[in-house]
């Protein structure tokens, strides 16, 4: 068996304070270590900026403080038409999209899983997220590289230790949630040096190893790989807005318009003259829940829901609504961590377990049914406000990560069925289908 000096580890760096001190962990556990910088951005901000380049050039100085080699490597195609174009689809759909998840399936745990193998000749990978997998390092070392068949089932007779992905110790930076989507090929080649560790001890790990100049840095927030920016002028340069209405979702009454805010927007960002331009409101952009600025209204006002084909945006005036709360949701096609879904779930048709269509919110129990095709059906305990289309359903079973599915239908909201329950009494006895419902989504 090779001793930790010859196996060869490839380090994602993103010039951050995380994968960093993954790196660094790496080095002192003696393995041959390689850090490798992604590129997947090349625009600059409105700032006249490229982010990336200083990012590279902070991942270039741990590789420096640390003594492995660097290289830098270019996906901006990959990322364009694997997850930016998927994004853009998404928002034109009515949806709101997370990115970030599909940009670790196909970007960091595909290309550059397989530049890592194939190019650099890595016996694994390595990245600075906060997540835990049911197999040790030295397991890691011990697995093949086999080229897989694509298909929908894998071989019934190949005898597989599926590895599980587990949740990190540091349960409130924990990023399994970001980690649903990847393969298990890519999991079974993967460590996460800092599953075990919580962010306190991260810092401190940089401090003693004079990473000053990442710990001096400001923890991203923005959008994978293209970072914090104003979104709403960034993302008008590739859709075109469309006016609507503001329209209450208890009598049909239109509220306002958000037209003008619009095309004056438009005019601004393709004007170069962003300081001076409004917020910035397409339909397109507004997401469940969020609050509505209506002009001309003082009361808050709350997105509850939107109309894909007139542009018109639904809204309650209270942000505890019945119309924002449901507690019925249905998925794509699920994809489970260990490739096929639970054993009891496919004994039963229905499983509970937790989820979360957020990264930080608190698991929920549910209830799963799966369905033919392979999406589930997510029943909720109680309601639970702004479910969100386009948004990620992650399901837990204890700390383990099961995987997730995009959630593209939502059930009828505590509104729509009061609404059911009032018409259906003073109606005596009219068909449910002259029931008003909302648009939908």
């Amino acid at each position: 068996m090779l001793g930790a000096a010859g196996r060869h580890v490839v380090c994602a760096l993103s010039g951050g304070l995380d994968s960093a001190v993954a790196a660094l962990l790496l080095r002192r556990r003696g393995y041959q270590v390689t850090g490798v910088f992604m590129k997947n951005w090349d625009i600059m901000d409105e700032k006249g900026m490229c982010s990336a380049d200083k990012d590279c050039e902070d991942a270039y100085r741990v590789c420096q403080i640390l003594g492995i080699p660097f290289h830098q490597v270019s996906y901006v195609k990959e990322y364009w038409n694997e997850v930016f174009s998927y994004l853009l689809n998404e928002y034109e759909l009515g949806r709101t999209p997370n990115p970030d998840i599909l940009c670790n399936k196909y970007i960091k745990f595909n290309y550059f899983l397989h530049y890592a193998l194939d190019s650099l000749g890595a016996d694994a990978i390595a990245t600075g997220h906060y997540a835990r997998t049911s197999q040790e390092d030295d397991e890691v070392f011990q697995q093949k590289y086999i080229q897989r068949p694509q298909g929908l089932f894998r071989n019934r007779f190949e005898a597989r230790n599926n590895i599980k992905l587990l949740q990190g110790v540091d349960q409130i930076k924990d990023q399994t949630f970001f980690l649903s989507q990847i393969s298990q090929e890519a999991l079974r080649r993967t460590i996460f040096p800092l599953g075990e560790l919580t962010k306190d001890f991260v810092r401190k790990i940089a401090a003693e190893h004079h990473f000053h100049h990442v710990l001096q840095r400001k923890e991203s927030m923005g959008i994978c790989f293209i970072g914090e920016r104003n979104f709403e002028k960034f993302i008008l340069e590739y859709l075109e807005p469309r006016p609507g209405n503001f329209v209450s979702i208890e009598d049909n009454k239109v509220m306002g318009t958000h037209k003008d805010q619009m095309c004056k927007g438009r005019a601004m960002v393709l004007g170069k003259k962003e300081e001076n331009a409004s917020i910035v409101r397409c339909w397109f952009l507004y997401t469940f829940g969020q609050r509505a600025r209506i002009g001309g209204l003082r009361d808050a006002w709350f997105v509850v829901d939107k109309n894909v084909a007139t542009g018109d945006v639904f809204v309650a005036p209270s942000t505890d609504h019945p119309a924002l709360y449901r507690d019925l949701l249905r998925t794509n096609r699920v994809h489970w961590i260990t490739e096929e879904p639970p054993t009891e779930l496919v004994q039963n048709k229905m499983m509970e377990c937790n989820f979360r269509f957020q990264h930080q919110m608190a698991l929920v129990p549910c209830t799963l049914t799966l369905n033919q095709d392979g999406s589930v059906w997510v029943t909720t305990a109680e309601p639970i406000r702004a479910l969100t289309p386009g948004q990620f359903a992650v399901f837990y079973k204890g700390d383990e990560c099961l995987g997730s599915g995009r959630i593209l239908r939502l059930g009828p909201s505590l509104h729509t069925l009061q609404q059911g329950k009032t018409r259906e009494k003073s109606a005596r006895g009219t068909p449910a289908d002259d029931v008003r419902v909302e648009p939908d989504t």
